[in-house]
């Protein structure tokens, strides 16, 4: 590339001149209008060397260049000119806009510093009429107070003047809504900080409403006395109506509904006395604090008195009746009361209620007062028995059968509080869990230990003994089932899962135990006790597969999801909640997989000694000269091999022993397992070992066809799809010759030729086989077999 061509020094600084403003260089310092110079003079060069080229001929577009040049230079000088006329004005019109401003302020801040004197000096001058204003205001305030407060005082005073004017006139309705009033009142001032005045009312009003409650209270005693109220015992026959029976009735009515209308003044009062009471001892557990019903109705709470009595005269002190060892005296007491008095509060009671307007049940009220007894009661008695296991274990039945009795024939309601929320307690339900697991492991220990602990109990009932569980795991799997019926119950999910973590708990310590005792017994897998074992690991997978489907342990399921930080799922991944909350799995999962494990390892060995006994019997039928046998025409008729009679008889009896201590579900894999070992023995030990005659591969055909199969044909249809080693062998054997050669001649030809012949289709040795009803046996496997064959042309 030629050198650029240097720019004459004129041109450049005519450039250098167009370049640089006259503006630019007044205005900047001579060291630095150097330096840019500098900086320029490059940039002019550089922007020659582009413009124009290195080329001589194109020197001549730099006039054009220039001119092109020039004139931008002037349009922008004009521009500049132009801009720069216009500024002056605009910044003048700026410079007295703001000075305008400035003396606006100015005036403005002087006008601030003189109000803010005027100001400073009115409050000055009113500050003392301030002051005397506010305390006026004060006192004001202070005479108003102490003005409603005597209002206030004359009012309550007043009410407590009508309410003993009403009492003098017996009006009692009138003095039960001056108490309503105190009440109301009493409600209003909760809040405020006139403690004096507060205490002064609801002295007022507990005075007032205690003389009421005691007069209708001793009314309504002798109301109920007449109509033989409470009923202790069931009546043997019908009362006989008294005389003035209508006026009795309309007696109690009138008390009940006077009582009714003293409820919320009675309410008020007694949740002020349950709030400021701190007992000395606590008999009821946290629990019970957590499950607070509505208060009882005063009717209610008025009839329930003699029983109260009674109950705690009986079931209370040094009477022997209350005993720590029969807690089945007091729970069915309060269940018989519950029963007598029903009838009485429907028929009774019930109707009156319904007249005044209540929305609760009368019979209903009647078990929750006495329920309240028992409570308190079975709380007492449960935080005395926590060191003795035995009658702790007592008072849990019986508090389990006092509250399916209540719910199911005292029509109970769910939605309220029985007994068995005492029985969550921490400490009470620790203990139960303890005595659970321990009483759990003695009966464990003692159903292994006992006599007929490995037979089963209905084994001369064919019908009924499928599963053909000994004694021990149907025990066991009871024991387990009894247990969920006692925690079923409970209220709260989170119980429920540390009861089923229990069961699981026991039942990998049996399997534990039945692995314990199975080793003990591999010397002899086909005895007695060895197959009792495997049934009841069959037995307990089985009963475990069917609870992983049923609703109560699919709703435990859900809530093991719900509380996965629980002890049940400890240790289980995201994973595994996951398929529990999809119920791919269950909570049994772990344990089946234990369970079903040491089946398959049980039903093994067993079939590994069969096997062996079997081997040993059919020693001399391998060895059998199946090469000199005679043809099938040169007998008469065919029997079994003697050789294969001792084999056969072990068959049969292993079948017959294994179909009798087995269940039926372990005999089939049994049988079905025996089948294919057998199959896989006979192919490799007699077939594969020898050579056949004919007559040789006929009569083995005979034996296996005739003989062997139908000691399985009873317990399926088609037992020889079981022996497919075996059936295709004694085919490909028993070919006859003409078949045979074809045969061999398909299978030994190219493979590559066939393919290339038959194209997609399938290939040639494989159809021949299927022809012939060969789908197990390989070809290579086929070939081997034709070369067992002695009954070749020219042999």
């Amino acid at each position: 590339m030629a050198a650029p061509i240097a720019t004459p020094p004129e041109l450049t600084m005519k450039l250098t001149d167009y370049f640089v403003k006259p503006t630019y260089r007044t205005r900047q310092s001579t060291e630095s209008f150097s330096a840019d110079s500098e900086k320029l003079e490059d940039y002019v060069v550089n922007f020659l060397d582009k413009q124009v080229g290195s080329e001589t001929q194109f020197l001549t577009n730099v006039g054009e260049l220039l001119e092109k040049l020039t004139a931008e230079n002037s349009a922008l000088e004009e521009q500049v000119l132009t801009v720069s006329s216009s500024v002056p004005p605009k910044v003048a019109e700026a410079l007295s806009a703001a000075e305008g401003c400035r003396s606006s302020l100015e005036d403005l801040l002087q006008r601030e510093q003189l109000i803010f004197n005027m100001l400073h000096q009115h409050r000055q001058v009113a500050q003392p009429w301030m002051d005397s204003l506010r305390q006026t205001c004060n006192q004001v305030d202070t005479t108003e107070r102490h003005m409603k407060y005597l209002r206030c005082l004359q009012h309550i005073e007043e009410l407590s003047a009508a309410v003993q004017q009403c009492l003098m006139t017996s009006s009692i309705w009138e003095a039960i809504k001056a108490v309503d009033s105190m009440a109301v009142l009493d409600c209003g001032l909760s809040q405020s900080g006139c403690s004096h005045l507060q205490k002064f009312l609801r002295e007022t009003l507990c005075f007032w409403h205690k003389i009421i409650k005691d007069r209708l209270t001793s009314d309504f005693e002798k109301i109920l006395t007449q109509l033989h109220w409470p009923i202790i015992s069931p009546p043997t026959q019908s009362p006989i109506p008294a005389a003035n029976y209508q006026e009795i009735s309309s007696q109690l009515e009138l008390l009940v509904t006077q009582l009714l209308a003293l409820q919320t003044s009675d309410d008020i009062i007694s949740q002020r006395a349950s709030c400021q009471s701190q007992p000395s001892t606590q008999l009821v557990s946290s629990a019970t604090c957590l499950l607070q019903a509505p208060p009882l109705c005063l009717p209610i709470q008025i009839m329930l008195l003699p029983l109260s009595r009674r109950f705690k005269y009986h079931f209370y002190g040094n009477r022997q009746t209350n005993s720590l060892s029969k807690p089945e005296w007091y729970l069915t007491q309060a269940l018989m009361w519950m029963g007598n008095n029903s009838a009485f509060m429907e028929e009774k009671i019930q109707p009156i209620l319904d007249r005044a307007g209540a929305s609760f049940s009368a019979r209903v009220e009647l078990c929750r007062g006495l329920l309240s007894l028992v409570q308190e009661k079975v709380a007492s008695d449960a935080s005395r028995l926590l060191y003795d296991d035995v009658l702790f274990c007592h008072l849990v039945e019986e508090v389990l059968q006092f509250e399916k009795e209540l719910r199911s024939n005292h029509l109970y309601p769910a939605v309220l509080p029985g007994l068995l929320h005492l029985l969550l307690e921490d400490s009470v339900l620790q203990k139960w869990l303890t005595v659970e697991k321990k009483m759990a492991v003695e009966k464990m220990d003692a159903m292994l230990s006992a006599e007929g602990a490995w037979s089963s109990q209905y084994k001369d009932i064919s019908d009924m003994d499928e599963l053909k569980a000994p004694d021990c795991a149907e025990t066991f799997m009871t024991l387990l089932q009894v247990i969920t019926e006692r925690y079923r119950a409970l209220p709260c999910p989170s119980a429920q899962l540390k009861f089923l973590e229990l069961q699981r708990e026991l039942v990998d310590d049996f399997r534990i135990r039945l692995t314990q005792v199975m080793k003990e017994e591999s010397r002899c897998p086909l005895g007695v006790r060895y197959c009792a074992i495997l049934n009841a690991v069959n037995y307990i997978s089985t009963i475990l597969g069917d609870w992983a489907d049923n609703v109560f342990f699919l709703q435990l399921q859900q809530a093991a999801v719900s509380h996965a930080e629980e002890m049940v799922l400890t240790g289980q991944g995201v994973m595994e909640v996951g398929r529990l909350a999809s119920l791919e799995g269950s909570l049994f999962d772990g344990l089946l997989a234990l369970l079903d494990r040491l089946k398959g390892d049980m039903l093994g060995r067993l079939l590994e000694w069969t096997m062996r006994e079997i081997t040993e019997k059919a020693k001399p039928y391998c060895q059998d000269r199946w090469l000199s046998l005679p043809s099938q025409h040169d007998q008469s008729t065919m029997s079994l091999s003697s050789t294969a009679c001792p084999m056969m008889l072990c068959v049969r009896d292993r079948l017959l022993n294994l179909h009798n201590v087995l269940s039926l579900s372990l005999f089939q894999l049994a049988w079905q397992g025996l089948a294919e070992r057998l199959d896989n023995f006979l192919y490799q030990n007699v077939i594969l070992c020898n050579h056949f005659s004919d007559g040789g591969a006929a009569q083995l055909q005979f034996d296996m066809t005739r003989n062997l199969f139908p000691l399985f044909g009873h317990y399926c249809k088609r037992p020889e799809n079981f022996f497919k080693h075996v059936k295709e062998a004694c085919l490909i054997l028993c070919l006859n010759v003409g078949s045979a050669i074809l045969l061999r001649t398909v299978l030994t030809e190219s493979e590559e030729e066939m393919g290339d012949s038959t194209g997609a289709e399938e290939p040639p040795r494989k159809a021949a086989l299927n022809e012939l009803g060969v789908y197990c046996l390989a070809p290579c496997d086929v070939l081997i077999l034709l070369n067992l064959r002695t009954s070749w042309p020219g042999q």
